[in-house]
């Protein structure tokens, strides 16, 4: 049953005054399920249901609506109910939440915090969008390191039901910085009594509130942790990225590099909640670019017109050969910027990819040369034509792969996303620049002059 589906049936039920019947539908949902819910109901019955449900369970559906609707929800509700909804929300949210609103309404909701609270949000609110304090939340669980097994255990116990992740306890000095990680299994089976300085691990894996979120989400996946705790310059602890919010970066990252080797400017919104305006904007930018740019294949084939015009068959594998070009350097600039995106590859492996594209464009321009090669034999353009437009498949192929190895390790030194060197990018530079070669080794091979 689909979410519009369930909030048809959760509507008739509170028209039947059953309220408590609705209640127990919803929370028999999971979150994102009850939240899609409530984006389908009417305003009135939407706050009918959230005063009703018990405020955990509001908190955690709140979580997964959009920040518009979470302000309103919030705005309409009493002003106990609505903080006690506020602070019950994981502080990453509350974080993302107060930046999408106007100061004015961001400050009425910060006035419900408590003032300590309230000074840590502030902090995270700080760091810029793209990095990983962004990400970070403060419900976390840390012991000092004075403490014993036990005195940590009892810890857990008190605050854990506050906690985004039970999975890891943080041992922190006297000043916060983080100096010690122990997993809940590793407390469990130590001596009570041990001091928590001997449990655990001291080289804890973190990352730099300033560093870009990116690098959050290869150190969390290359360790398999659940969670990571996030540092300041001084290393104190400042909060934790939970695994559900590096998959969330993970789907970003990836569908913004698709949509850039499409040739299009990233989406901030999912595709339906754009208009249509907004989609022209994206895209036409580069369509003009790539327009300018294709223009110089016309000056190409101008400047070899004479040639042409004596060679008419020429002008046959045109399309053939820049469009293998093309397509060579797409499929390795797809390959590269994977690479770059997962830390396979760095600019100090340029040597090593360089090399590697070449050698796979050697194999793959000598299929092509010999495709070619028949090609031009099943077309009866003469003898001639055949070993011209062979050469000419191996030069071009193995051009693509060149400029196509470089190109994304060069942007990506200079801290340009090497997803711009998109497919339509790589094609349009490859055309013109193809066509030369092609009508070089023609000119060449034919003796033309």
């Amino acid at each position: 049953m689909q979410a519009a589906e369930w909030a048809r049936d959760i509507t008739d039920t509170l028209r039947g005054e059953d309220e408590q019947g609705a209640l127990e539908r919803l929370a028999r949902l999971q979150p994102f399920d009850r939240a899609e819910v409530l984006a389908h109901l009417e305003p009135a019955d939407r706050l009918r249901l959230v005063r009703a449900m018990p405020t955990s369970l509001a908190a955690e559906t709140l979580e997964y609506l959009e920040p518009e609707t979470q302000y309103r929800i919030l705005d309409h509700l009493d002003e106990p109910l609505a903080a006690a909804l506020l602070q019950a929300m994981s502080s990453d949210t509350v974080v993302d939440l107060l930046l999408a609103l106007h100061p004015l309404q961001a400050a009425k909701l910060k006035a419900w915090l408590p003032s300590a609270y309230r000074e840590r949000i502030d902090t995270l609110m700080t760091f810029p969008e793209n990095t990983a304090g962004s990400l970070a939340t403060i419900e976390y669980i840390a012991a000092r390191e004075g403490w014993t097994v036990q005195q940590a255990l009892d810890h857990v116990r008190k605050v854990g039901h506050d906690a985004e992740v039970v999975s890891y306890v943080y041992v922190v000095d006297a000043r916060g910085r983080l100096v010690r990680v122990a997993s809940l299994r590793e407390l469990i089976l130590a001596d009570p009594r041990a001091p928590l300085t001997a449990v655990g691990r001291p080289d804890v894996i973190a990352v730099r509130a300033t560093a870009d979120r990116e690098e959050a989400a290869r150190l969390l996946t290359r360790y398999d942790f659940v969670a990571l705790p996030v540092v300041d310059d001084q290393n104190r602890l400042l909060g934790i990225i939970t695994i559900d919010d590096i998959v969330d970066v993970i789907h970003r990252e990836a569908t913004e590099d698709i949509q850039r080797l499409g040739g299009s400017v990233p989406l901030a919104e999912s595709y339906f909640k754009t208009p249509v305006p907004v989609l022209f904007r994206k895209r036409v930018g580069w369509l003009l670019t790539l327009f300018v740019a294709e223009a110089y294949t016309g000056t190409v084939l101008r400047h070899f017109e004479d040639i042409l015009s004596r060679v008419v068959g020429l002008a046959f594998f045109i399309p053939l050969l820049i469009g293998t070009g093309g397509n060579t350097g797409s499929q390795t600039v797809s390959t590269l910027v994977r690479a770059l995106a997962v830390g396979e590859v760095t600019f100090r492996d340029w040597l090593r990819v360089l090399a590697r594209e070449l050698a796979t464009g050697t194999l793959l321009g000598t299929v092509m040369a010999a495709a070619a090669l028949v090609r031009a034999y099943t077309l009866g353009v003469g003898p001639q034509l055949g070993p011209v437009v062979a050469v000419t498949a191996l030069f071009i192929v193995l051009w693509a792969s060149m400029v196509s190895a470089v190109l994304p390790l060069l942007l990506h030194r200079l801290r340009v996303d090497p997803a711009v060197v998109s497919g339509p990018f790589i094609s349009t530079l490859v055309d013109g620049t193809g066509l030369f070669l092609y009508f070089t080794v023609a000119q060449v091979m034919l003796r033309l002059t």
